[in-house]
């Protein structure tokens, strides 16, 4: 009876447990959903033809794009300083520049300068708030 009140994580693997959860979690509720709404779902295709004909398609993929760059390069940028939070600094400052610039309509070069020194003063802000006070370990 004492065996089941015990938990046994292995260390080297710790990092993924919760994860793991979150994961499972979130897959339960689509799946969840999934099978609530399979009408509505099966129904929705003139209005998901209508959504993807009046979406915004370059800023949408661009987003896609361009998070899918920040998330692929912070680890290796990181790695380069370990345990120092670079690879987040160094990979946030041209993502949030080139994300606002995605996103802005007009582009004069007062807007991209004023994007430019947002996009180094907040990750920077961010970068020594999660280093210094809390003491969070970046990539």
């Amino acid at each position: 009876m004492g065996d089941l009140t015990k938990v046994v994580i292995d260390f080297e693997q710790s990092h993924l447990l919760f994860p793991r959860l979150v994961a499972t979690v979130l897959g339960l509720l689509l799946l969840t959903i999934l099978l609530r709404d399979r009408k509505r779902i099966l129904n929705a295709g003139q209005t998901w033809r209508i959504t993807l004909n009046r979406m915004d398609k370059p800023r949408f993929f661009g987003a896609i794009a361009l998070t899918l760059m920040y998330f692929s390069c912070m680890v290796p940028v990181g790695n380069v300083w370990p345990n120092t939070g670079m690879g987040f600094l160094l990979c946030s400052v041209p993502f949030v520049f080139c994300v606002g610039a995605l996103f802005m309509h007009d582009r004069p070069k007062r807007a991209l300068g004023v994007l430019a020194l947002i996009a180094i003063v907040g990750p920077t802000c961010v970068w020594w708030l999660f280093t210094n006070p809390f003491y969070l370990t970046l990539p």
